[in-house]
């Protein structure tokens, strides 16, 4: 291997090593600014109401109810399974949901967040991290008590365990996404529709085996099946293999060095485009 080869391999591993342990050395660091940050959102979208922020909390939980009266009590659908479709739906529902609000609010935590550091000095590092800190919070709980309730209590410490882990591998994916929400405008227009399009894609409303067999590779692009695969096998006893744990763990490699030089090179320029 050239002298040349091997300089980039270690740029690229210390990239990496950024892309993980700086986002979370800045979260410790400003973890008091965060939690502020977290309070004041809370404060604002519970406010004049009667709950307060217990709304956060029954939001999903209403979800749940609902998902649930419809599944189990109007359809009365049924698996040709050990688990109970509702029980299998209701752990990939949730998991999904605490995706996909992750990854809308990263679009545009930049733009929301503008007036804090559009004319004073502010870690902006820690932006894209605030919807990760936030949803988890809230999603560890619901979790934790839906899985509790649904395969025992003692599976409910792995419940909030799952969303820990998913959180982890949404960090590069969330520091990409926020700039290209704040550079790319166009990508908040087309976003909700590759959600809509990967939530049917990956196994949550089925079975993986329920996909024909042609469709059967799409599993394998879709990392978001892998995850759902990882969260059945672990809380349910459902059949997963080592691909499902490689392929996100490689994806989640390979991004962070690129959000790491993406997001440190376009953070002098974000208040150019407010």
């Amino acid at each position: 291997m050239s002298m040349t080869a091997v300089n980039l391999f270690q740029r690229y591993l210390r990239a990496t090593y950024s892309g993980l342990i700086k986002p979370l050395q800045a979260a410790y660091q400003h973890r008091y600014l965060l939690l502020l940050l977290i309070r004041r959102d809370v404060t604002t979208r519970t406010s004049g109401t009667w709950f307060g922020d217990a709304w956060l909390l029954l939001q999903p939980a209403l979800q749940i109810v609902g998902f649930w009266f419809l599944l189990d009590v109007v359809l009365q659908v049924k698996f040709q399974k050990n688990v109970p479709f509702l029980n299998y739906f209701l752990i990939g529902m949730l998991t999904w949901a605490f995706i996909a609000e992750v990854l809308g609010r990263s679009l545009t935590v930049l733009s929301e967040f503008g007036s804090l550091y559009r004319r004073a000095v502010f870690p902006v590092i820690i932006l894209p991290l605030f919807p990760i800190i936030l949803s988890a919070t809230l999603y560890s709980i619901v979790m934790g008590v839906t899985v509790g309730l649904l395969e025992g209590y003692e599976q409910a410490p792995y419940g909030v365990l799952c969303i820990l882990g998913v959180s982890l591998l949404l960090i590069p994916i969330c520091y990409l996404l926020a700039i290209m929400g704040l550079f790319l405008k166009d990508i908040s227009q087309v976003f909700p529709f590759l959600i809509t399009v990967t939530l049917y894609l990956t196994p949550i409303l089925y079975m993986p085996e329920s996909l024909p067999k042609n469709l059967s590779w799409l599993l394998v692009l879709n990392p978001a099946a892998d995850v759902m695969a990882l969260v059945h096998g672990g809380l349910q006893g459902l059949a997963w293999d080592w691909g499902n744990l490689l392929r996100p763990l490689m994806l989640w490699l390979l991004l962070l060095a690129p959000a790491a030089v993406l997001f440190r090179r376009a953070e002098p320029h974000v208040r150019e485009m407010l």
